[in-house]
């Protein structure tokens, strides 16, 4: 955008300086044309003058001599047609075109005295002429040929003295456009930046006010919305976290509650809706943990923007590590599961090379374990098969669990990482609908991404990416 504002403003100086240089130019020479023309005619008039009083004794030596005179002195041809005579001096011929032609105007009584305005490379003489006699006769003509050279070097001169006064007004225009450009849009790209950095962080960020008056007002009027919308959001957080907290112990003392009523009933009818007001505390607190996680996760993930960069855990630190060794032990928790759903899981083939990533082992662990769950639970008819396994991918050390069971939608992919969530399909099954937005928040609290893609031939491929870890075996 600078680019552009500084270019148009230069265009703008350009075409000012170029139209305030061509009105001093055409000055210039309007100015030297009108001088050396005035002193031309005055000399013409002279000879003219001269001729009338030498055909008036018929003597002819005293315009000559003075016609000689001038010609020596200013380097102009003069030819001077008498009734007696033709004269000339400077060598001009009375027979060359031009001058042919101004005197037969002259004989005309038609006054011929106007000079074309100069130009620095124009010809380097023009003709001039007049008639003398009585206001009923013509008793003659004097032609003088005008020398442009010295004329035309002096404004050759000025135009190179303007030439140079443009450039350098250009140079300055150019110079206050561009002050005048970052003027404007510093402001502006202050405020691209808080605006980034709120997408990002969340964290406000107050502008300082500067630029136009215009701007100050919108610098001011975005910090005061940018702190507003950030301690909105980071009341609404902790407020569920706080909510979460604070109503397990009410749910854990209403289910020991549940649990010895239970105890006191005697018919099957009775017991079987205590088993039933259990199973929904289970699945209350189960999304009462699916949210504090959640919860947790996505403040990491804002407090891991701000600050740089993941990889610090609430009480463990990230640490290199080789994702192989937390499979294998989330496969072997995932096995009873899996048996009981009739699933078979597999664990891929080490990779030749170990694998090294920068995670939070027990994040890492929970991630693969919120996928085992929905691979196991949503795979499908007993058959189904799951594996699971990490590779090195396009610079990235890839952690995959993918299932042959009937998969997702792309529209029910692009959906499913959304809080509570449920595919159609499965709405009726238990489940809390934050498992894969957990999975993502802890992800990128890990500097990794989340990517679901669909299986071949079916099922779905649950990957999460994570950028290689700077580290060696041992």
């Amino acid at each position: 955008m600078r680019l552009r504002v500084l270019g148009i403003l230069s265009l703008f100086s350009v075409l000012i300086v170029v139209a305030v240089s061509a009105s001093i130019l055409a000055s210039v020479s309007r100015e030297l044309t009108q001088e050396l023309q005035i002193n031309r005619v005055a000399a013409l008039n002279r000879f003219a003058q001269v001729a009338d009083d030498a055909t008036s004794s018929g003597d002819t030596a005293q315009l000559q001599r003075e016609m000689d005179r001038y010609s020596a002195l200013y380097g102009e041809g003069i030819v001077v047609r008498t009734p007696q005579a033709t004269l000339s001096s400077g060598g001009l011929s009375a027979d060359r075109p031009d001058v042919r032609d101004a005197a037969a105007r002259a004989q005309l009584n038609l006054s011929d005295t106007t000079l074309e305005p100069v130009q620095p490379f124009g010809p380097r003489s023009e003709v001039i002429a007049r008639s003398y006699g009585t206001a009923s006769q013509v008793l003659g003509e004097a032609v003088l040929d005008v020398d442009l050279g010295a004329a035309e070097q002096k404004l050759r001169e000025r135009w190179l003295l303007v030439v140079f006064g443009s450039v350098a007004v250009w140079a300055l225009l150019l110079a206050g456009a561009e002050r005048l450009t970052g003027w404007v849009l510093r402001p502006v790209h202050r405020l691209t930046a808080a605006v980034i950095a709120f997408e990002e962080s969340e964290r406000a960020t107050r502008l300082r006010e500067e630029g136009p008056p215009e701007l100050q007002r919108l610098s001011r009027a975005f910090s005061a919305m940018a702190e507003h919308v950030g301690a909105s959001m980071q009341a609404q957080r902790q407020l569920i976290a706080d909510a979460s907290h604070q109503l397990r112990n009410p749910i854990g003392a209403l289910r020991l509650r549940t649990d010895l009523l239970a105890l006191e009933l005697d018919t099957p009818a009775q017991r079987e809706a205590a088993a039933g007001v259990a199973r929904e505390l289970e699945h209350v607190e189960d999304i009462l943990d699916g949210m504090l996680r959640l919860a947790s996760a996505e403040h990491r993930v804002h407090e891991g923007t701000v600050s740089g960069g993941a990889g610090t855990s609430m009480g463990e630190r990230a640490e290199v590590l080789d994702p192989w060794s937390v499979l294998q032990d989330a496969v072997e928790r995932a096995a009873p599961a899996a048996l009981r759903s009739g699933v078979r899981l597999e664990l891929a083939e080490p990779p030749a090379a170990p694998l090294r990533i920068v995670c939070n082992r027990s994040d890492l662990a929970d991630i693969v374990g919120e996928l085992l769950e929905n691979a196991v639970k949503y795979a499908g008819a007993p058959g189904a098969r799951i594996t699971v396994g990490a590779v090195l991918r396009d610079g990235s050390v890839a952690v995959e669990v993918a299932d042959d069971g009937p998969g997702l939608t792309a529209e029910e992919r692009a959906a499913s990482t959304t809080r509570f969530w449920r595919s159609p399909e499965h709405s009726g099954s238990r489940g809390t609908g934050l498992g894969l937005a957990i999975v993502e928040q802890l992800a990128e609290a890990n500097g990794g991404r989340l990517i679901l893609a669909a299986g071949s031939p079916r099922g779905l491929v649950a990957r999460v990416e994570f950028p290689t870890g700077v580290g060696s075996d041992g």
